[in-house]
């Protein structure tokens, strides 16, 4: 049965909640306390940047970005840095722990797949998002 791009992309999101749920549980972590502390890796952000970052990635559900600012906070992972959310050492320590295991989530995503193919994804992905969002305004 020829599914559309819609469905494919659904399931594939969910396949990806899943694994990421299922394969980091042992870590401690879920698949959007990862992106949050994924993206604190690179830099400290205040409340707005990382909403704006991690839009994408949020789906509505009723876990907001505070509750996982919040949870990593308490695990003493994130500290605040002048009103922006920074990686504490220990916060630092369990990005780098599960960074092996994302890894190897994407690895298993992408078996089979040539880099070209992957890239070429990549690219008709972000054109057809383009074009839709160009079709918002």
């Amino acid at each position: 049965m020829n599914r559309m791009i819609g469905y494919r992309l659904k399931r594939l999101d969910r396949l990806i909640d899943d694994t990421f749920d299922r394969l980091l549980a042992d870590t401690g972590l879920s698949r959007r306390q990862w992106q949050v502390l994924n993206t604190l890796s690179r830099t400290a952000c205040d409340d707005e940047q990382l909403d704006e970052a991690l839009r994408p990635f949020w789906d509505g559900g009723a876990e907001t970005v505070a509750d996982v600012v919040d949870e990593l906070g308490r695990r003493g992972w994130l500290a605040d840095d002048g009103g922006r959310h920074a990686l504490t050492e220990a916060g630092r320590t369990a990005h780098a722990a599960a960074g092996d295991r994302v890894a190897g989530i994407r690895a298993l995503m992408s078996e089979g797949v040539t880099a070209e193919e992957f890239q070429a994804t990549m690219e008709v992905l972000q054109r057809m998002a383009d074009n839709l969002a160009a079709a918002r305004r």
